[in-house]
């Protein structure tokens, strides 16, 4: 295998959409913003150009609060949501399980509850398996169902699933938070308009939602939308406690009026969704390839032959998934191109086919 001659490798790496660069538009915008000076901590005119396109987005009741980064947006979220002695449910794949080093644990000092999942999606009776908790004084409250939009495996909730969701939750007393660190391309996968984005948030009752900007072709910045007014009230005040607070907001809001500008946002994802499916159907047949799906968003889950692993990422990188099945994620982003995506398609298909 030392001796394969691998075809040309293509210009951008399927690690990440987070190992993409920002879209010139929104670099255009920071560029724009740079100009003068303006008051700080979000009094200025492009803060409120972003407020008011996020209450475009889901509604006049919305409130939206910008923070640094995707961590952030859902330790503050869900801060501003639980009680003392409440636990936050979430998928056993949850970013905020997995990926986040504790940070919800150790900064609000709240108990995580994962439930199995294979999908990364959680099911309304699953909640209900946690109902004996509530009143015992020796067990932490179920207080936050938290879902993350598109799922960490790549699946999407549909609109009549997160309501489902919702209203067992409400049900029990419960909030519920969604993490859409890919919640553009979860709203390209449902429809691609604002009415696909608001059927499986606001329509469907969800109460405060992270909305990812880096991942969708920004160079830094996300947002947390509060869709429940109750629990806005407090909140810009825990933004400042969990670190979130940017003084200089102005360049975060310009990224997000750039990107929700004409919805690039969607159209962006509509492009890395697009180009996840010619992924998986240029490598669905290849020998030593199996998968349990066809993508619905930007990434694709092929199981690959352990000893192959490495040669393939050594030539373009991309990162190991669940190891215990040899499963990898291979991820598209804004600026993958079609010739991206077919020379990745030959250097696996040469690598498999030298076994």
């Amino acid at each position: 295998m030392s001796d394969l001659e691998m075809p040309p490798a293509p210009a951008c790496a399927f690690a990440s959409d987070n190992a993409a660069g920002a879209h010139p538009l929104v670099l255009d915008a920071i560029v724009r913003a740079n100009e003068g000076h303006a008051l700080a901590y979000g009094s200025d005119a492009w803060t409120a150009e972003t407020e008011a396109r996020f209450r475009d987005l889901f509604g006049p009741q919305a409130t939206s609060l910008l923070v640094w980064n995707g961590t952030g947006a859902n330790v503050m979220a869900l801060a501003a949501m639980i009680r003392p002695a409440d636990s936050i449910v979430c998928s056993r794949w949850a970013h905020i399980a997995v990926d986040e080093t504790g940070a919800p644990e150790r900064v609000l000092g709240t108990k995580l509850q994962t439930v199995p999942s294979l999908d990364g999606k959680i099911v309304p009776e699953q909640l209900l398996e946690l109902e004996y908790l509530i009143g015992d004084q020796h067990h932490a409250q179920p207080g936050v169902v938290s879902i993350t939009q598109s799922t960490e495996l790549g699946m999407v909730y549909s609109p009549d699933e997160v309501a489902a969701l919702c209203d067992t939750a409400h049900r029990l007393g419960m909030k519920v938070h969604l993490d859409g660190a890919r919640i553009a391309n979860a709203t390209a996968a449902l429809g691609g308009t604002v009415d696909a984005l608001r059927s499986f948030t606001v329509d469907a009752g969800v109460d405060a939602v992270s909305f990812g900007g880096t991942k969708a072709g920004m160079a830094f910045g996300e947002a947390v939308v509060f869709l429940d007014p109750e629990l806005a009230r407090r909140a810009k005040f825990i933004r400042k406690q969990v670190t979130q607070l940017p003084s200089k907001m102005r360049f975060v809001a310009a990224q997000f009026n750039a990107l929700l500008h004409d919805d690039l946002w969607i159209r962006l994802a509509q492009h890395s969704n697009g180009l996840a499916t010619r992924l998986y159907d240029a490598t669905k047949g290849i020998d030593g390839v199996t998968y349990d799906a066809a993508p619905q968003v930007n990434s694709v889950f092929p199981m690959l032959p352990a000893h192959l692993i490495e040669p393939l990422q050594a030539w373009c990188f991309f990162w190991p998934w669940d190891v215990t099945r040899d499963q990898v994620r291979w991820m598209t982003a804004w600026d993958t191109t079609a010739d991206d995506v077919d020379r990745f398609a030959a250097g696996v298909a040469a690598l498999c086919a030298a076994g």
